[in-house]
């Protein structure tokens, strides 16, 4: 179903296009078009994978790269082609790869509906943080360490074997002589860690590049921990293989713990991401206490277990267009236009860069794909541009020499932006009730309201011209504008844009505050060489007079 996105156009420009529910996985563009883009992502995904398995360099966080693989699956998909992006398969050029004792196993992931479904249909199950660090398998023979594998594929990974022996949180040597595999994820250590106050610990990227290091140091191998989440030929029962694991020294027993009515999925979850933990974690971790026994498993996702992970502190979005909006002092901000996302519950269509030099600092540009984090929680904002769009759409801003404190009070061609913020902040101003920014737009549209003060002396048919006021709408605003002719002196200079300052002066009236001299404004409290200058040149514009003229022939106090 095709939804169309109607945004104003405000005297910036703006990429306008209507987008589809599927407008995420499928962009809008020509299929040799996509072809191009899909292939300089995946040149963008491989550069992050060398960096990441051959240097150990995090060059991206963890969740925007689980996102671009996924974007850039769905935009093969889109081709018609099978997604083959296998993020793991990179290795060290100074050692080999050994093939996976037991494969490792990636895992299905749930939302919500997924989980419930999940739990519903199984009995006897279990849950774990899921811990985000490093993934490794170990093989002991008779409580000796042989063999360390990375995750690699799943099927093989890079040989640790060396390092894992240099790890203190992987004991060379069990307390009995078993032989085995384990299977468990390395971490870093952090000191009362809240996943949900600091979700970008580059807690991931530290282990990678310690295992990179040749020579890291005695206190870097001290910062990885161990946390063990499979024994794929231990005990079937899982108090059993918990149990043994304790006697082994791990402490799995510690954070792994059963459901039931009373402490369930949710419970835990919550209490993971919102407490203290000495690792980073990205979800939860559900399965059921008895799986396959079979000591040679598939590399395929298990049916007995499922991820549930935390809701997204970070989501790409792909931008869909810019506009710059001038405001009401003339000041010029670039707002970016998103394919919405949904993030801490929210739907995020739009995010402002706050400045143009931050715009052309960032070059962002419609087709992009940018982070979106919630400033504070509250406030969406642009963190970073993931990834530049091949094809670069030509923007030409607005011009920050054409829009001052003093421009733009007539409606032209180039000024319908500012004006509006103008006629918006007027009725703030004077208090006018049922007139935003939309009343003023369709004012505008309709050539009812052209100038900052038309609305003084507007006939009732001029306002039922205008999209959505009918008659009864049209008195409405017409008392509200007979009030707002009563405010005071101090409040419609404010209105105006009277910069501060000027409501210092008790008593004043117009003639006295427009002949102030520079020294004069100076002696007022507050006011210094830059701000008096400001008041000299609002009071003797020739716009501001005229209006003052108009304001005295509608009888406002002060003028």
């Amino acid at each position: 179903m095709l939804l169309s996105v109607r945004t104003w156009l405000l005297g910036g420009l703006i990429w306008l296009v209507t987008f589809s529910a599927q407008a995420a996985e499928c962009p809008d563009w020509p299929e040799e078009r996509l072809s191009r883009e899909s292939k300089a992502l995946a040149e963008q995904v491989h550069r992050w994978d060398t960096a990441y398995h051959d240097e150990g360099v995090a060059l991206i966080d963890d969740a925007l790269y689980d996102q671009a693989v996924e974007r850039l699956a769905a935009w093969q998909r889109c081709l018609g082609t099978v997604p083959d992006h296998r993020p793991l398969t990179r290795v060290t050029r100074s050692s080999g790869t050994l093939e996976h004792p037991a494969a490792q196993r990636g895992l299905d992931k749930a939302d919500d509906d997924g989980v419930r479904r999940f739990t519903s249909r199984r009995e006897d199950l279990w849950i774990q943080p899921k811990v985000d660090g490093v993934a490794i398998t170990l093989r002991y023979e008779n409580g000796e360490l042989v063999e360390a594998v990375s995750r690699g594929d799943g099927e093989r990974g890079q040989d640790w074997t060396a390092r894992a022996r240099q790890l203190p949180a992987i004991p060379n040597t069990l307390s009995e002589p078993i032989s085995g595999v384990l299977q468990g994820e390395l971490y870093w250590r952090l000191t009362q860690h809240v996943q949900s106050r600091s979700p970008a610990s580059g807690a991931r990227g530290a282990v990678a590049g310690a295992m990179a290091q040749s020579s890291p140091t005695v206190a870097t191998l001290e910062r990885i921990g161990l946390f063990l989440w499979g024994w794929p030929d231990g005990p079937t029962a899982m108090q059993e293989r918990l149990a043994r694991l304790s006697e082994l020294g791990f402490d799995s027993a510690d954070y792994t713990y059963p459901l039931d009515d009373r402490r369930d999925a949710a419970y835990w979850r919550d209490s993971w991401f919102n407490g203290p933990l000495p690792f980073a974690t990205d979800g939860v971790v559900i399965k059921q206490a008895e799986r396959p026994g079979v000591r040679r498993w598939s590399s395929s996702p298990p049916e007995w277990a499922i991820a549930w992970k935390y809701p997204a502190q970070q989501a790409l979005a792909e931008v869909r267009g810019i506009e710059f909006r001038v405001g009401r002092t003339g000041r010029v901000t670039p707002l970016v236009w998103l394919n919405p996302v949904l993030l801490e519950g929210r739907r995020i269509s739009r995010v402002s860069l706050g400045s143009l030099e931050r715009w052309e600092s960032l070059d962002v540009r419609p087709g992009d794909q940018v982070a979106i984090s919630l400033a504070g929680l509250t406030i969406p904002q642009l963190s970073e541009v993931v990834w530049h769009t091949q094809e670069r759409s030509p923007l030409t801003p607005p011009s920050p020499q054409r829009y001052h404190l003093l421009s733009c009070f007539e409606l032209t061609a180039d000024c319908e932006n500012q004006l509006l913020a103008r006629l918006s902040y007027l009725g703030e101003q004077l208090g006018m009730q049922g007139l935003g920014e939309g009343t003023w737009q369709a004012l505008m549209d309709a050539g009812a309201v052209t100038h900052l003060l038309d609305w003084l002396d507007v006939e009732p048919r001029q306002l039922q011209q205008a999209y959505g006021i009918g008659e009864t709408t049209a008195d409405a605003l017409l008392e509200q504008f007979q009030v707002a002719q009563g405010k005071p002196f101090a409040t419609w200079l404010s209105a105006l844009g009277a910069p501060p300052g000027s409501e210092s002066v008790r008593g004043g009236d117009w003639d006295e505050l427009s002949g102030y001299r520079r020294e004069q404004w100076q002696a007022v409290p507050g006011i210094g060489p830059v701000r008096a200058d400001a008041l000299i040149a609002f009071f003797s514009h020739p716009e501001i007079q005229h209006m003052a003229r108009q304001l005295n022939e509608a009888g406002v106090a002060g003028f």
